[in-house]
């Protein structure tokens, strides 16, 4: 499997040098060239795979598929390292659970961090180690988080050999147990940088040192956010773990809710589909920042000044440019480099936006790939939490919420609707106490969290002060 960017660049790639890379040389995002083909004997007998093997071993089908340059018996035994019962707490490592009126939850928070997004980034620590030891190279994370992304990514990373994380999130704006759990590491390769701005200020300085090809290249910078490909591709294995568990024959549609900041957890889905899941509609589910569902419904996509983002009770989709929408343009377009060049290159620079409803791709988004959207406040997610506590004894997380509410809104008669949990209630206890009049359980090895030493370092959202602390850490 050889791998393009998405603003033309056709230089084929192999996953390990996109691995390490990040963002392509154009500034482009990477995907494969094709999508493979799941034909339905294969379905079945992965479905098979999950029910006797688990997990892991469906992990290894699905990324065999895009990774041919690490030999499989390597492969497998990254996957079985990374998906254990002594990571995730089960064996079914994202069990389903029926909820109501034919909306099911898929469990994604039982690693290490209590949010999805460990189930990449524990694959990915492991595959950086990996490739890094084979290659006897070292490598120098840059990563943005708007809450989640940066504790799962440090968790991974922390004590691997050959690997420096570099954090940045925005000052403030994360919930006291997700600042707590990314502060209070002290590993000497973890650094945390506290940016006097926005999600989007923290992830434009990301990108522009990306696309400082010399300095990235001196200085071996890769990326741990979603605009690796690595981390998406492992999101694609639990869309077809919760299609499993959720029917009985490959005759069966099932539908997915996912809420989304930066777009790639949806991506991923969208992945799935490509290659053969038989998924009916992808909902996106945002917050007030509703760039994403203003889209969907118009066909224009305006990016949000870092004034005009609002500071939420769901902060990590406090995002308003989805690095991830870009791979999903790509295929809406027809795999135009050139026109995507234009659109996300030129176009939001320079005017901060592009509007696609007239263009005859646009009907494409819901007719041929699927997907709807909604909107979720404030309001609605406390109205959420407190409802599904009430009737179903069941705590859930601000995002996950917002989830359910748009979920509910595009459930089909006969079509299971999975909604994709975020995170474990007690990372936004303050909401869920305003919502339930309850504190959430709180796991053992996060009590007193709060009250640790803390790690940090403040900075202006300025790209030259982030490249000479890298400098000054590196030397």
């Amino acid at each position: 499997m050889l791998y393009i960017s998405t603003r033309g660049d056709q230089t084929p790639k192999h996953f390990c040098d996109i691995l390490l890379e990040g963002l392509a040389p154009d500034g482009g995002l990477y995907l494969p060239a094709h999508y493979p083909q799941v034909d339905d004997a294969t379905l079945s007998r992965w479905r098979s795979v999950y029910r006797d093997q688990g997990y892991a071993d469906l992990a290894f089908e699905v990324l065999s598929l895009y990774i041919d340059d690490i030999p499989a018996a390597d492969l497998k035994a990254l996957c079985h390292k990374t998906y254990t019962v002594a990571v995730f707490g089960t064996p079914e490592i994202v069990p389903l659970r029926p909820l109501e009126d034919g909306i099911w939850l898929e469990a994604l928070s039982n690693g290490p961090t209590l949010a999805f997004k460990d189930m990449a980034m524990q694959l990915l620590g492991n595959l950086f180690e990996y490739e890094l030891a084979r290659r006897g190279e070292v490598l120098n994370i840059l990563g943005a988080t708007s809450g989640d992304t940066g504790s799962a990514a440090e968790y991974a990373m922390r004590g691997k050999k050959g690997v420096r994380v570099f954090m940045t999130s925005p000052q403030g704006r994360m919930s006291p147990f997700q600042q707590a759990q990314m502060f209070s590491l002290m590993d000497d390769n973890i650094f945390n940088i506290a940016v006097d701005g926005v999600f989007d200020d923290c992830q434009d300085m990301v990108k522009a040192v990306s696309n400082d090809l010399d300095f990235k290249r001196k200085y071996r910078i890769g990326t741990v956010n979603s605009i690796n490909w690595a981390r998406l591709l492992a999101q694609v294995v639990y869309y077809f773990a919760g299609y499993f568990q959720a029917t009985q024959n490959n005759s069966q549609k099932v539908s997915f809710t996912v809420p989304s900041g930066n777009f790639g957890n949806v991506c991923a889905g969208h992945v799935a589909r490509m290659m053969g899941l038989p998924i009916a509609r992808l909902v996106v589910a945002t917050n007030e920042n509703d760039v994403l569902d203003e889209f969907f419904k118009t066909g224009v996509y305006r990016v949000r000044a870092s004034a005009d983002t609002h500071e939420t009770s769901s902060p990590s989709m406090d995002i308003s440019k989805a690095s991830n929408f870009e791979r999903f343009v790509f295929d809406l377009l027809g795999r135009d480099g050139a026109r995507i060049k234009s659109l996300f290159g030129d176009a939001l620079g320079r005017v901060g936006f592009f509007d696609l409803e007239a263009h005859p791709a646009f009907a494409l988004a819901a007719r041929r790939y699927g997907f709807d959207s909604g909107k979720s406040t404030h309001a609605d997610r406390l109205a959420t939490i407190k409802d599904i506590w009430a009737r179903h004894s069941m705590m859930i997380d601000t995002h996950t919420a917002d989830g359910v509410k748009v979920a509910r809104d595009h459930v089909q008669a006969g079509v299971p609707m999975i909604v994709l949990e975020t995170a474990l209630p007690i990372k936004f206890a303050e909401t869920i106490v305003e919502a339930t009049g309850r504190e959430p359980d709180r796991p053992a090895r996060f009590i007193g969290i709060e009250a640790l030493p803390k790690r940090v370092v403040p900075m202006p959202a300025d790209v030259q002060a982030i490249k000479t602390f890298i400098v000054g850490q590196c030397a």
